[in-house]
């Protein structure tokens, strides 16, 4: 479902648990107020709440966003065209998750062989 090409600009992933609004907008090269917006319209998309409202994101969750960033950015969906997209086949979507999942460790892997070199 993405651009592979694009997200190779992307930084990986860091192997964490919990995302800040600040790093995932880093990580996924949209604004903080670009996420908030997004919580409202998908679902799917809700970060853990703690002290004073702030909000922690999963790693499922930024690779959501990225799908979500795709979607919109890249293919020229809607909102509402994403919206139905995500939640359309959840075969696909677990199979997109799966690939990119993959597709992250196995770029984490790759840096990790050239350090050891």
């Amino acid at each position: 479902m993405l651009d592979q090409g694009h997200n190779n600009s992307l930084p990986p992933i860091p192997a964490k648990r919990y995302f800040t609004i600040g790093e995932v907008s880093s990580l996924c090269d949209v604004k903080p107020h670009v996420l908030r917006y997004w919580e409202n319209e998908f679902p799917n998309l809700k970060p853990v709440k703690r002290r004073g409202n702030r909000r922690y994101y999963q790693r499922h969750d930024v690779i959501m966003i990225r799908q979500i960033r795709s979607l919109l950015y890249e293919h020229g969906y809607t909102i509402s065209g994403a919206r139905i997209k995500l939640e359309g086949n959840t075969t696909d979507k677990d199979a997109s998750k799966s690939y990119q999942v993959i597709q992250q460790t196995r770029m984490e892997l790759e840096e990790i062989l050239e350090i050891l070199k």
